[in-house]
C-alpha cells in the first residue's frame, strides 16, 4: 500500500509561500549542493520512490497546470469541485478528482502503483490530516522568517494530532524533519 506524505519547505515560522503565492525564498535551497540524506533507505518524495502528487485547485491555478506534465516526472492528481476549462489535456499527466479529497487520494494511490504518494499544498495536505490519510510528515525547514503568508498547518480541525519523531537530516541551507503521523512519543520528564 503506498505511503501517503505531506512533504513541504517552510520558513521557520510556519509559511509554506509568501502572501502572494510566492515560494522562491522557502525552496532557495533546492539550488545549493545538498549531502546525501541518510538512512539511504528512506524513500525520497523526490526521488524514484515517488508514484504520485496531490495538489489543490489553487496551486494547480499558481503553477499554471505545470504546462500539462509537473517537473518531476510523475502523474498529477488535482483535487478540485469542477475541472477546469481546457483540461484535460491530451498527453498530460495531470488528472482531476472532483469527488473529494478521499477519492482523489484514492486515485493517486492506484497511479503510484505501490511507491509514495505526496500531498504538494497545505490544504490538501491539512484536510488529509484531519481525514487520518497522511502517513508521515516531512517538513524541509529553512532559516528563514517570513512575518506573513501561507501557513503550511492553518485550519486543523482534528488537532492536537500526535506524531512520531523526528528523524533529522541537516542540509545546506536547510535541516529535514520527518515526522510519522499517529504515533504516540512518551515525553521525557525533566
Amino acid at each position: 500500500m503506498p505511503t501517503v506524505v505531506a512533504d513541504m519547505s517552510m520558513s521557520l515560522d510556519g509559511f509554506v509561500a509568501d502572501p502572494d503565492d510566492g515560494v522562491d525564498r522557502v525552496f532557495e535551497w533546492y539550488g545549493k549542493p545538498q549531502p546525501p540524506r541518510q538512512p539511504a533507505n528512506e524513500p525520497e518524495p523526490g526521488g524514484s520512490g515517488l508514484g504520485a502528487i496531490v495538489y489543490g485547485r489553487r496551486t494547480f491555478e499558481v503553477a499554471n497546470g505545470w504546462g500539462g506534465n509537473h517537473p518531476m516526472g510523475v502523474p498529477v492528481i488535482v483535487v478540485t469541485h469542477s475541472i477546469p476549462d481546457g483540461w484535460p489535456r491530451r498527453d498530460s499527466t495531470v488528472s482531476f478528482a472532483t469527488e473529494g479529497i478521499e477519492r482523489g487520494i484514492e486515485q493517486a494511490k492506484a497511479i503510484a502503483d505501490g511507491k509514495l504518494v505526496a500531498l504538494g499544498s497545505p490544504s490538501i495536505t491539512q484536510q488529509c490530516l484531519d481525514l487520518g490519510l497522511v502517513d508521515t510528515i516531512r517538513v524541509s525547514l529553512v532559516p528563514l522568517l517570513l512575518g506573513e503568508g501561507i501557513r503550511f498547518f492553518e485550519n486543523l480541525a482534528s488537532a492536537p494530532i500526535e506524531l512520531g519523531g523526528p528523524t533529522v537530516h541537516e542540509g545546506n541551507g536547510v535541516t529535514h524533519l520527518s515526522y510519522h503521523v499517529g504515533e504516540k512519543v512518551p515525553l521525557s520528564r525533566q
